[in-house]
């Protein structure tokens, strides 16, 4: 089959890639978009995970292109069963999961626990036996692999993979946002040591275009979640829906295994009718754009590390211990419970800084190429660090006083300062 895409053209699909994405596992995700909540503030930003899928798995033919190239035999049926682990890599996605299992932390992430098991006792593990790929494909998606062909599951899912080279250009693309990368970087791509490496030397010599094509894969990276993914706009909408999601799995209107079944809208839908206090209310909100406001906010420049991983440890591990600031914020503002939402992800690392390269001293993390982190990979993993942001979001009402209360009890000075 071939498929007209508005990133890559034409992609070109085996037999086997056709009949899995023709699976109603598949074509669920044409209802799940990719950035989630950022239409909020990027109109444009509509694709979904169905065509995040589609490039993945073109750039993972391109990957195993490249590493042929370099050298290295990969047989027809390993690249057959990259291709179809990378078509699916997304296929355990719920509906704004990345809000609903990284920032509020009601789930465990996509590609862990036993959503992948759920599907497979459907139909889309009929249609793998069909092909005779099931098992192949699974050790490729959990990283189940012998260790001598790790370097197949790294295409699929690691630091530098498949994933983040098409979601790098693509969600750049829907946003407007004018960066990119540039093709030279499908030519650094080798196996060394059982694993998928960047190949950063040449004649005992270090690269140093291998070495500013990765950078600029990492700059890119930064500011995609210094712009979109932690847009404040973008963080209240998810908070918004996050935790009408966490009122209805409290109140037994909702359960994960839903959500296998669910998406965008159909979540609003099921969220709407679940008869729970607030729930319906929050996606009125939402589909009006009547979005809680920030009234306090707190960031490294005010916590130093130990400080931040204490507020993680309290509001973000523990969803009891956030409940009860919520429930103590919203009594002092006399606010709808409902309505008051304390967020605090996770301290944000950049996983690509750590991506293997192959150098003449053998395979390395290429953060561990200079230790004292002068190098640009350092400078940029510092300041991927210091985007976390811990926030308060309520009506606009109760803007005014959230900052003095919140204050109170949090400890510390808000840095927000909210328009007069």
């Amino acid at each position: 089959m071939l498929i007209r895409d508005a990133l890559h053209g034409d992609i070109d699909l085996s037999p086997a890639e056709t009949a899995v994405l023709d699976s109603a596992a598949m074509q669920r995700l044409r209802g799940v978009k990719q950035l989630g909540t950022a239409y909020f503030v990027y109109p444009g930003a509509l694709h979904t995970r169905f065509e995040h899928s589609l490039g993945t798995c073109a750039m993972a033919h391109r990957v195993v292109a490249a590493i042929r190239r370099s050298g290295h035999a990969v047989d027809a049926e390993t690249e057959a069963a990259v291709g179809l682990a990378a078509l699916l890599h997304d296929v355990t996605h719920v509906p704004f999961g990345h809000t609903l299992e990284d920032e509020r932390r009601l789930f465990p992430r996509h590609d862990r626990g036993d959503r992948l098991e759920r599907l497979l006792a459907a139909e889309l593990g009929d249609v793998l036996d069909a092909l005779g790929v099931r098992q192949a494909v699974v050790e490729l998606l959990t990283g189940s692999v012998a260790p001598e062909r790790q370097w197949a599951a790294d295409i699929v899912s690691s630091t530098i993979d498949a994933d983040l080279l098409d979601y790098l250009r693509r969600d750049c693309l829907y946003t407007g946002l004018a960066q990119s990368f540039d093709d030279r970087v499908f030519r650094y791509f080798a196996v060394g040591e059982g694993r998928l490496v960047l190949d950063m030397s040449k004649h005992g010599m270090t690269r140093p275009d291998a070495w500013s094509e990765i950078v600029q894969l990492l700059r890119m990276r930064y500011f995609l979640t210094e712009r979109v993914y932690y847009h404040h706009t973008k963080v209240a909408a998810g908070a918004m829906i996050s935790k009408a999601v966490e009122l209805a799995l409290a109140g037994g209107a909702l359960g994960e295994p839903d959500l296998l079944d669910l998406n965008d809208w159909s979540l609003f839908e099921r969220l709407r009718a679940t008869g729970i206090d607030g729930t319906a209310a929050l996606v009125d909100r939402l589909q009006k754009r009547r979005l809680l406001k920030r009234g306090y906010v707190l960031s490294a420049r005010s916590l130093d590390e130990t400080q931040r991983r204490r507020f993680v440890e309290l509001h973000h591990d523990s969803a009891a211990a956030r409940g009860d600031a919520e429930q103590q914020l919203a009594r002092a503002l006399g606010a709808d419970p409902s309505e008051v939402i304390v967020y605090c992800p996770a301290l944000t690392v950049m996983k690509e800084a750590a991506a293997l390269a192959l150098t003449p001293q053998g395979v390395r993390p290429m953060n561990e190429l200079d230790p004292t982190g002068a190098t640009e990979i350092g400078a940029l993993a510092r300041r991927h660090a210091a985007l976390w942001r811990i926030y308060v979001f309520v009506p606009p009402e109760h803007v005014p006083r959230t900052a003095e209360i919140a204050a109170n009890l949090f400890g510390h000075d808000s840095e927000h300062r909210a328009a007069p």
